[in-house]
């Protein structure tokens, strides 16, 4: 194919500025290969509020892909994928700004807007050029590009997100920034470019509630796809006894209450081009929340959700976090030792923990006693329950002396390979 041809997809297919050119989709929305082409293609919608599918990609922690396609299915994403480092979904712009708002265990979502080959730095020009940035990304907004490549002709990172940059900036006027809120992510992989607009901006994770965090805290979007693969789905109590800024309680409140995590945060996708801010505001709903709560219609007894430390700061962080989540009525946190803490009344659920560990505090040995009480105290005292806990050491949860399962696969925590470990219902 020459450089001439170029396929532009607005939702029923490519057009080709050659006639008489079969379509060509490049995007699958079954669970088979993506057909690869040499032209240009995109699967950008004409207009944020308009039909047409495009692939959406949901970054995610690798490990924890098969737990946010759950989620996603869970959700009403269309053909969910789990693929490396995160999850494919098919939609339009509104599945875009939903995939932000309602999602808990993506970290980023980017909408794919384009693919194809780029041999050498002058072809990946010339073809980013052809592109119609303007038809979703504004000449006012500041912007950034990152580029990966692996396996390509084209090695040079820096280098090709400049040719992208510039392709940009002399199409558009658009002031570049290193600092820019809204980002195109290429990834370059086996000569073929993909390029991507990160609509979230910073890290979903950041719901925008907890301005206090404790040392080596637990990201709330790692918090709740651990909580899922532990199966809680709002609909019992859960209890952390090393709950630190309050992370799994908090999530665990903001589940059964039916919050939308991303209710209180702002976006990239509000930049772009075309944005249309009251059908914005219309998904959002007027309390941020997707359900009511457990007893909230009277039909039960309101869940409560349980943390505990032996550090009064810890506690004072939570209590503040969870105030400004809008969950403080449904939450405990209260100061201890573990082996104070008691199972609340009522039914049991899910006690779920992220302990020290060596690659956080050092000296490993220094820890086996902790975990040791930390058994002693649930198997006493929690029968009924299933624990829940977090770890980069199998020989530290053995230490607990608790019949956990067969180990889920690890997940990168801080940098540290973690691991979760679960229980059945303790004797």
């Amino acid at each position: 194919m020459g450089d001439s041809l170029v396929s532009v997809f607005w939702g029923d297919g490519a057009q080709s500025t050659r006639r008489g050119l079969p379509r060509f989709n490049p995007i699958s929305t079954g669970c088979g290969e993506k057909p690869v082409d040499n032209r240009v293609t995109t699967g950008y919608v004409d207009g944020m509020t308009e039909g047409g599918d495009f692939e959406i990609f949901l970054v995610t922690a690798p490990g924890l892909e098969s737990a946010l396609c759950a989620e996603a299915q869970a959700a009403g994403f269309r053909a969910p994928k789990a693929v490396k480092g995160g999850v494919t979904v098919t939609g339009g712009w509104p599945e875009v700004w939903r995939a932000n708002l309602e999602l808990r265990g993506a970290s980023h979502v980017f909408a794919r807007i384009a693919e194809f080959r780029a041999l050498h730095l002058a072809q990946l020009d010339k073809r980013a050029r052809k592109l119609a940035w303007g038809e979703f990304l504004r000449k006012d907004v500041p912007f950034r590009v990152e580029a990966s490549c692996k396996h390509s002709r084209i090695y040079h990172q820096r280098a090709a997100a400049q040719r992208i940059e510039n392709a940009i900036k002399d199409q558009l006027g658009a002031p570049l920034s290193p600092d820019a809120e809204l980002c195109i992510k290429a990834r370059i992989e086996d000569d073929l470019c993909t390029l991507s607009v990160d609509t979230s901006g910073e890290s979903l994770h950041k719901r925008g509630h907890k301005e206090a965090v404790a040392k080596a805290p637990m990201r709330e979007n790692l918090a709740a796809l651990f909580l899922r693969q532990c199966g809680y789905d709002g609909t019992e109590p859960v209890v952390d006894p090393m709950c630190g800024s309050g992370t799994f309680v908090i999530e665990a409140a903001e589940i059964a209450a039916g919050l939308k995590p991303g209710r209180s945060r702002h976006f990239a996708f509000e930049q772009l081009a075309g944005f249309d801010a009251a059908a914005w505001q219309r998904l959002k709903g007027a309390d941020g929340r997707k359900g009511k709560s457990s007893g909230s219609d009277g039909s039960g007894p309101a869940l409560r959700f349980y943390g505990s430390d032996r550090d009064a700061g810890a506690i004072q962080m939570s209590r503040a976090n969870a105030e400004r989540a809008g969950v403080a009525a449904s939450t405990d946190f209260r100061q201890h030792a573990i082996s104070d803490l008691v199972a609340p009344e009522g039914p049991p659920g899910l006690v779920i923990v992220n302990p020290p560990y060596g690659g956080r505090v050092g000296d490993r040995k220094a820890l086996y006693p902790l975990y040791n009480a930390l058994g002693q105290t649930l198997r006493s005292r929690f029968a009924g329950w299933r624990v829940g806990l977090v770890t980069n050491d199998a020989s530290l949860a053995a230490a607990t002396g608790l019949p956990f399962g067969p180990p889920a696969g690890s997940v990168s925590h801080g940098g540290i390979s973690v691991t979760l470990f679960l229980t059945g219902l303790l004797a």
